[in-house]
Order: C-alpha cells, then structure tokens, then sequence
C-alpha cells in the first residue's frame, strides 16, 4: 500500500473511530437535558453529525478504492453503537419507547450472531443498500427523538412516528435476512456466500 492509500486509510478509520467517541457524548447530553440547558440541541446536532459521516466515509471509501473488510466491520459497528447509545440514553428520559428500542437492539444482536455463523464458514458479509436505508431511517428518528421541538402530530409526536416507521424496516430487514440466510441454521449456507448483509 503506498503513501497516499494509507493516509486515505488513516482518515476514513479516523471518521470511524470519532463516530464511536461521540456516542458517550451524545449519551451524557440526552441524559442532561432536562437539568442542562440546550444539551438536548447540542446531543442531536452531535448525533446528526455523527450519522452524517457514515454516509461520508462510505462516499470516499468507495471514490478512493478504500473498501476493506476491517473498515467495513469498524462501519458497521459503529453504526450499531451510536444507534443503541442514544436509544438507552432516550428511553433513560422518556423519549424512546423502551420496546422500540429493544426491538432495534434485539435486531443488531440477532444480525450480528448470524453475521458470526455465516463468517465460520469463511464467508464475508458485507453492508448492503438495504442495511443504510435501515440505518437512515433509525437516524432520522433518532435526531427527531432527541431535539424533539415540533408539536404532536395526532395522538403521537412526530419523532413517535418515525420511531414506528424505524421499527417497521427494522423488523422486515430482519425477517428478510433471517429467510434469505436460513440454509446456515440448517448447515447448507453454501448458496449464501454472495449474500450481502447490513
């Protein structure tokens, strides 16, 4: 790898790495908002920006010809942790049904176990298209979720709704997968090695 490759490397793991740090960070201001004043702004512009540079580093991981298998599993992981970072944070306010969040949660789990049976096989499981709508919708219910300034929207607020609209494409991706990889529960998963998984 030359010179150039490696600082295209450096930087697109560094967006990664700043990702992950900012979830603590976005934690601590939802969990303050009620008693700080503007943490509840400042958590979701964080968490926005956050959500923003997976967008980014996948951009430039693509134009620079930087897609690797690590930078894809340090993607995904942090995805997952923001994702769940901020929901444990929100559903600690009052902000996040805490069965939304557990259906969410419960997903990343369940996808990152067959994630791991399907890698025994040697198989590597790549992000798909599918995965980043999922991840999109979770983030924009999730940024709703915290600044939270809009009046209701019926019986709900207009993050609740999102929130719904987040579960329901969490559950189907999830069904969809488990149906599509159901050959390595049964030990015949060698028609999934081109399967692609968020």
């Amino acid at each position: 790898m030359n010179t150039p490759d490696r600082r295209a490397n450096a930087f697109l793991q560094g967006i990664t790495y700043l990702r992950i740090a900012l979830v603590p960070v976005v934690m601590a201001l939802v969990l303050a908002g009620d008693r700080v004043q503007y943490a509840y702004v400042i958590g979701g512009v964080l968490f926005a920006l956050a959500a923003a540079t997976d967008f980014f580093d996948g951009l430039l991981a693509r134009r620079w010809k930087q897609t690797t298998d690590l930078g894809s599993f340090l993607d995904t992981t942090a995805d997952k942790l923001l994702v769940a970072g901020a929901l444990v944070a929100l559903v600690s306010v009052g902000r996040a049904s805490p069965w939304i969040a557990f259906l969410i949660i419960g997903r990343e789990i369940l996808i990152l176990g067959l994630r791991g049976a399907i890698a025994a096989d040697g198989t590597v499981m790549r992000p798909s298209i599918w995965g980043k709508l999922k991840a999109a919708v979770q983030f924009v219910a999730i940024t709703l979720a915290i600044v939270r300034t809009s009046g209701k929207l019926g019986p709900l607020y207009p993050d609740q709704w999102a929130m719904l609209v987040a579960a329901a494409f969490t559950i189907g991706s999830a069904v969809d997968y488990l149906a599509r990889f159901a050959g390595v529960f049964s030990g015949t998963s060698s028609g999934t090695r081109e399967r692609r998984l968020p």
